[in-house]
C-alpha cells in the first residue's frame, strides 16, 4: 500500500505522524511511505532519517496526500480540504464534536475518516491512541499553569510548590481519568495543595489507593466546582466524553469567583471545553484574561514536545497502521476496537458519538 505522511499545519504542530522507526517497520512489511520534506523536522527526525528507514521525500503536501492511507496527527485544516479523496483512509486525531465545518467536508469528500480518539478496545473506556497524548497533556497542563501563574506571564505570581512559611498554591483537577491524574501527579510533584473532582465513586477510590492524603478528593457536583474553583490559583480542565463534546461544567459565575491572575488550563478544549468562558488558542498565542484570568485553551498541547510526543504516540497508533495497511478496509472487519475509530465513510457520519453532535448530518 502506497502510504503518505504530510507536515502539519496546525500552528507549531511539530509533532508528525510516522516516526524513522515507524517507517522502517512498514517498508519491511512491503508498503511504500511518501514523507512530505521537512515534516519530521520539529521533532527531530531530518529526510535523511526517513530515506535511510526506506521513505521516499516528496516536496510538496499534495505528493503525500495523495495516498491509499494518509497518516496524520492532527485534523486536516481548511487549506487540506482539497486534497482529501474518495476511498482514501485517513488516520488522526479528528475530535469531529469541535468541528462542523471539518465534518462536513469529510462527508462530502467520501473519505474513510478514522480517529484517533474514538477507537476504543473492549472495557470501561479504554482509549489506546487517546491515552498517550492524555498522559503528556495532563503533566503539560501544570508545567504550562505554573509557568502563567508568573507574575510576568500575567499571573498573580504564584508559587505552586510555596516555601516553608507560605502556603503552596492551590491546583484544582476537574476530571479523574488519564488527563486529571497525571496533572495531579505533576502537581503534587511540584508540592502544590491539590484537588481532584469526578462524578465516579469508583475512580475516587482508586486515586484514594494512588495518591493516599496527599490530594484531596471531591465527588463532582454543582455546589463543590463552585467552592473549589473559587479558592484556585490554577484550575485544569480534565472532562472527557469520548467523540462528544465536553460539557460545561464551569460557568462564567464561577469563573467571575475566582481571584485576578488566576489560571486556568483547560485540556478538554479540542472537544468544545469544559468552562464556559474558554475557546480555543494556539501554541503562538496560548492565553487571554477573561473574567480577570487567565485562559490556557491550545488544543494541541502535546505538539510543544514533539520528539516525546510522536514516538509515544506511534508506539500506540503503530499496530493499527501496519494492520490497516496490510489488509486495507478488511482491517476494519477483523478488529473491532479499529472499527470504533471510524467517523465518516461512504459519504455517512457513522460514528454515534458525533452523529448525536450534528443529526443533520445523519
Amino acid at each position: 500500500m502506497d502510504i503518505g505522511v504530510p507536515k502539519e499545519t496546525k500552528d507549531q504542530e511539530f509533532r508528525v505522524g510516522l516516526s524513522p522507526s515507524s517507517v522502517r517497520v512498514l517498508k519491511e512489511s512491503g508498503h511504500n511511505i511518501f514523507v512530505e520534506t521537512q515534516a519530521g523536522e520539529g521533532a527531530g527526525f531530518t529526510d535523511d532519517d526517513y530515506r535511510n528507514s526506506g521513505a521516499e521525500i516528496v516536496p510538496t503536501p499534495e505528493a503525500a496526500w495523495n495516498r491509499e492511507l494518509v497518516v496524520k496527527v492532527k485534523e486536516p485544516l481548511a487549506a487540506e480540504y482539497k486534497f482529501l479523496q474518495k476511498e482514501q483512509v485517513l488516520f488522526t486525531y479528528l475530535h469531529l464534536a469541535a468541528h462542523r465545518d471539518l465534518t462536513e467536508h469529510l462527508i462530502n469528500s467520501g473519505v474513510c475518516a478514522i480517529a484517533y480518539e474514538t477507537v476504543e478496545q473492549p472495557g470501561a473506556n479504554r482509549l489506546p491512541l487517546l491515552t498517550p497524548m492524555s498522559v503528556i497533556a495532563g503533566r503539560l497542563s501544570v508545567q504550562f499553569g505554573a509557568r502563567f501563574l508568573e507574575r510576568q506571564q500575567g499571573g498573580r505570581g504564584v508559587l505552586l510548590g510555596g516555601v516553608p512559611g507560605v502556603k503552596p498554591g492551590r491546583v484544582v483537577v476537574l476530571g479523574g481519568g488519564v488527563v486529571g491524574t497525571e496533572a495531579a501527579k505533576i502537581a503534587v510533584g511540584m508540592g502544590a495543595s491539590v484537588q481532584i473532582l469526578d462524578v465516579n465513586v469508583e475512580r475516587l477510590s482508586y486515586l484514594e489507593t494512588l495518591f493516599g492524603s496527599r490530594v484531596e478528593l471531591l465527588y463532582s457536583n454543582s455546589a463543590h466546582i463552585e467552592a473549589a474553583v473559587r479558592e484556585a490559583d490554577l484550575l485544569i480542565g480534565a472532562v472527557l466524553v469520548p467523540g462528544r463534546r465536553a460539557p460545561i461544567i464551569v460557568s462564567r459565575e464561577f469563573v467571575k469567583q475566582m481571584r485576578p491572575g488566576s489560571v486556568i488550563a483547560d485540556v478538554a478544549v479540542d472537544q468544545g471545553g469544559c468552562v464556559e468562558t474558554m475557546r480555543a488558542t494556539s501554541h503562538t498565542n496560548p492565553v487571554y484574561v477573561e473574567e480577570g484570568v487567565l485562559h490556557y485553551g491550545v488544543p494541541n498541547m502535546p505538539g510543544a514536545v514533539p520528539w516525546t510526543a510522536t514516538q509515544a504516540l506511534n508506539n500506540s497508533t503503530l499496530p493499527y497502521v501496519v494492520q490497516l495497511a496490510n489488509q486495507g478496509m478488511e482491517a476494519l472487519k477483523n478488529n473491532p476496537a479499529l472499527a470504533k475509530g471510524v467517523n465518516v465513510q461512504n459519504h455517512r457520519l457513522v460514528h454515534p458519538a458525533v452523529q448525536e453532535v450534528f443529526p443533520d448530518l445523519v
